[in-house]
C-alpha cells in the first residue's frame, strides 16, 4: 500500500520540528453486511474504508492526524501538520525501515470476496426460518450477517515495516417472543476470525437460531425476580462480560496510566480469589479477538493478568508504556485509521477451574443461576457495575427451581474476584464489540461457570 521511499519520506516530515518519534497506520478495508427482518431482505451492502492515521510523539505529548488521501503528497501534507502541532526542537533520526509481513497465525480458506450475494442471503433465510420454528410465540425475528476483510500497512521511526490481513465474519440473530402483553428479547451472535468456513466448521446457523428463540420464549413465562443480597452463579460464555467490564477495562493501561484503575499500584498483589487466573489472549487460532499483530505492528500475545488471584500484568501501548515506564504488551488497537491506538483488550476470560458444575449449583443453597448475561455500565476508576440478567433461574436449596426476569446484578468488580469460590472445568467464549477511546474493536468474552459467594441482585 506505501512504498519504501514514501514512506521514509512521510517519516521524515512528521519528526522535522523534533518529534522523537512518527508512525503511519494504513488501512484498505472492505465490508459486507445483509439483514434479513420478517423473512424480508431489509440490507444488502457493500463499503470500503481507506485511509492512515500518522502519529508523532514528543515524550509524553502524542499529535495525531488522519486523512483518506493517501498519495504522497496527502500523507505529507498529514505528517507536516502533525509536525506543526508538536514543535518540540532539535531533531531525531529514524531508524532504517525492515518491510515485512506479519506471520499468520490465522489461516483463512474461504474469503469473503469469493461468497456471492446468493450464499449470504441463503445463510441468513436459513437462520429465520430456524427462529421462527423455535416457538408459537416467537413474533419477530432479525437476521445480520457481516464480513470484514482488513488489509493494514504500519510503518513507523524504529524501523518497523509491516503488513497484514485480518478478515472477520459473524452472524447476529435476535428473537422477539410476545404474548400480546409482553415481548421478550433471546440473542446469539457468532463470530470469529475467519472467512465463510465459519459456517462450514464452526456455526450451525439453525442451532444458533433455536437457541435464540429458546431463550425468548422462556423468559416470555418467567416470573419477576426478587430483589436481595444472595449466592450467585454465572454461567460461561458471554457471563464473561462482567469480568470484561468490571475488571478488564480497569487492567488497560488507558486507564491505569493516568491512575483512573481500581488496580493501579496493586502489580504482584492479590487482587482475586486464589482459584481465579485471567487471560488476555490474541494467539488464539481464529477467535474473534484474535491478532496476528497489534495496530502498532507489535506481534500479539498471551497475557496472564491475574494468575491465581495475584496481579501480573497490565495491558500495555505503547503511550502508555512510555507513562508507566513499563514494555508493550501487543495489545495496541483501534477501529479504523481515524483513531489512534490504546490498550484494548482482545480475548479476555477467565481459564478453567477445578470445580463440577453440577456441585456449584447443587451445594449454593438458596440464589440465582444467571445462565446468560446482557449489557450493563461500569466505573472503571470504581469498578462499580450494573448488568442485566438476559436468561435467569432462581435455585432453592441447590435445585433450578424456575425461570425469572428482571433480575441485575449490581456490585463492585475488585469484591467480586475476591468472593469466586467456584471456578467449573469447561470454558467457553461469547463474541462482542467493545467501545473505547479508540473506537469499537471485535473482543471475545469467556470464562467457566463461576459462583460468586454474595452479590446483590437488583429486581422486584
Amino acid at each position: 500500500m506505501i512504498s519504501k521511499r514514501i514512506a521514509e519520506n512521510v517519516i521524515e516530515a512528521a519528526m522535522a520540528t523534533g518529534g522523537d518519534f512518527a508512525e503511519i497506520f494504513m488501512e484498505d478495508t472492505r465490508k459486507n453486511n445483509v439483514s434479513l427482518t420478517d423473512g424480508k431482505l431489509e440490507t444488502a451492502a457493500a463499503n470500503r474504508i481507506h485511509g492512515a492515521g500518522i502519529r508523532v510523539f514528543n515524550g509524553l505529548n502524542s499529535v495525531y492526524v488522519y486523512t483518506n488521501d493517501t498519495g504522497e503528497e496527502g500523507l505529507i501534507r498529514s505528517a507536516r501538520q502533525a509536525a506543526q502541532a508538536i514543535r518540540a526542537g532539535g531533531r531525531h533520526q529514524p531508524l532504517p525501515l525492515r518491510g515485512s509481513l506479519a506471520a499468520n497465525i490465522h489461516p483463512i480458506s474461504v474469503l469473503p470476496g469469493d461468497v456471492p450475494g446468493q450464499k449470504r442471503a441463503n445463510l441468513v433465510h436459513r437462520a429465520y426460518d430456524a427462529a421462527r420454528a423455535g416457538g408459537e410465540s416467537v413474533s419477530q425475528v432479525r437476521v445480520n450477517l457481516g464480513d470484514v476483510d482488513q488489509e493494514v500497512y504500519i510503518v513507523n521511526s524504529e524501523g518497523l515495516m509491516v503488513g497484514d490481513r485480518r478478515v472477520y465474519t459473524r452472524m447476529g440473530i435476535s428473537v422477539v417472543a410476545s404474548d400480546g402483553k409482553e415481548n421478550q428479547t433471546g440473542f446469539v451472535g457468532p463470530g470469529a476470525m475467519m472467512g465463510y468456513e465459519l459456517f462450514e466448521t464452526r456455526v450451525d446457523v439453525e442451532r444458533a437460531a433455536r437457541e435464540a428463540a429458546r431463550t425468548a420464549c422462556v423468559m416470555l413465562s418467567a416470573d419477576q425476580c426478587p430483589a436481595g443480597v444472595m449466592p450467585v452463579v454465572i454461567d460461561g460464555g458471554f457471563g464473561g462480560v462482567i469480568f470484561h467490564e468490571a475488571c478488564g477495562h480497569s487492567l488497560e493501561a488507558t486507564a491505569v496510566a493516568r491512575g483512573n484503575s481500581e488496580f493501579c499500584g496493586k502489580m504482584g498483589k492479590q487482587v482475586a480469589s486464589p482459584i481465579v487466573t485471567a487471560i488476555d489472549d490474541g494467539t488464539i487460532a481464529n477467535e474473534w479477538g484474535s491478532l496476528n499483530i497489534d495496530d502498532e505492528g507489535t506481534p500479539t500475545t498471551r497475557l496472564v493478568l491475574i494468575e491465581k488471584g495475584i496481579l501480573k500484568n497490565y495491558m500495555i501501548d505503547k503511550l502508555n508504556g512510555r507513562r508507566m515506564n513499563m514494555p508493550v504488551t501487543g495489545s495496541a488497537r483501534r477501529q479504523s485509521y481515524s483513531f489512534a491506538p490504546t490498550s484494548r483488550m482482545r480475548n479476555t476470560f477467565i481459564a478453567p477451574g477445578e470445580h463440577d458444575e453440577d456441585e456449584i449449583i447443587r451445594t449454593m443453597g438458596d440464589g440465582l443461576y444467571a445462565r446468560q448475561m446482557g449489557g450493563g455500565s461500569v466505573n472503571p476508576a470504581t469498578g462499580e457495575f450494573n448488568f442485566a440478567v438476559t436468561e435467569g433461574y432462581l435455585v432453592k436449596d441447590g435445585k433450578i427451581d424456575r425461570p425469572v426476569r428482571g433480575a441485575t446484578l449490581i456490585g463492585k468488580g475488585s469484591e467480586v474476584l475476591m468472593r469466586i469460590d467456584r471456578v467449573g472445568k469447561k470454558m467457553w467464549m461469547a463474541q462482542g464489540v467493545c467501545g473505547s477511546v479508540s473506537g469499537s474493536v471485535n473482543t471475545n468474552v469467556g470464562q467457566p461457570m463461576i459462583r460468586v459467594t454474595q452479590m446483590t441482585v437488583g429486581g422486584r
